[in-house]
């Protein structure tokens, strides 16, 4: 049974509404001065809609130029990975306390992360504490391949690696931890999971969240969806009861699609109001 520490030194926030969170994880796509010039084209459309947060996460030699682009707007940054540890030799890395100076968000536990690099549940845990230290909001990425879809086993998968992740991580922290949903087997694939088999699997997420923790911590936890989203599709996706935004990758990258997504992602909220 995995431990969680219910952080009792600490009262959870109080209650609010959950909101949508767009990322846009650009993976190693652009250069710097592409990057500079992909955030100028859309940066002031996407200020514009103030009842979405927005994040972009552009590589690492992007980032500081990046939040100089950025400053004085409402939206935010995000890397694509870290190490857990401060500082020391180990070459190639980057650690969060050299993050918090740039950054906001950091996503942890992509698909390609854990395949390419042989990440592990536990390894990921390790990022998400080091990145709360220093007060990075994680955007934990969980998923299950198409075999295991078919198997049965995307609950049993998804929930491990929801419950590995958050060992150790205090109530109040868990509350405002992000957590992406995306199936291995709908990334970059232009195959997306429909509206609502990604909605159960994200209400499944914050059952899961509520059992390790309790139901107030559960409903407060934004979970987003992510594989193959598109302007085309992102309102199936916002219209659900338990998806709380996406996790973009190739859209990102056009700034006309990523400015219809976040517009549309405000269409939906209003909706649903």
């Amino acid at each position: 049974m995995v431990q969680i520490n219910r952080g009792n030194n600490a009262p959870p926030p109080p209650p609010v509404q959950r909101i949508p969170l767009i990322a846009g994880n650009w993976k190693m796509n652009k250069t710097v001065d592409e990057s500079l010039a992909l955030i100028d084209e859309m940066l002031d459309d996407l200020n514009a809609y103030e009842e979405v947060e927005t994040v972009i996460c552009p590589p690492f030699i992007a980032l500081f130029p990046a939040m100089e682009l950025i400053e004085d707007t409402e939206v935010k940054l995000g890397a694509q990975n870290m190490y857990f540890k401060d500082n020391g030799a180990f070459t190639g890395e980057i650690s969060p306390l050299m993050l918090r100076e740039v950054c906001d968000y950091v996503i942890l536990g992509h698909s390609e992360r854990r395949g390419y690099f042989h990440e592990t549940n536990e390894d990921i845990n390790l990022k998400v504490k080091a990145a709360l230290k220093y007060d990075l909001t994680p955007i934990i990425a969980v998923g299950e391949n198409l075999a295991q879809r078919e198997a049965g086993l995307t609950e049993e998968i998804i929930g491990l690696q929801v419950e590995i992740a958050l060992r150790e991580v205090n109530s109040y922290d868990a509350s405002g931890i992000v957590i992406a949903y995306e199936p291995l087997w709908a990334i970059g694939t232009g195959r997306a999971a429909s509206g609502e088999v990604a909605n159960d699997v994200c209400k499944f997420i914050r059952q899961t969240v509520a059992r390790l923790y309790d139901q107030s911590v559960g409903d407060r936890v934004r979970i987003q969806y992510g594989g193959s989203v598109t302007p085309d599709n992102i309102s199936e996706f916002m219209s659900q009861s338990d998806i709380d935004g996406a996790l973009v990758g190739g859209a990102s990258l056009k700034a006309g699609d990523f400015v219809k997504i976040v517009a549309r992602t405000q269409e939906c909220l209003a909706k649903k109001k």
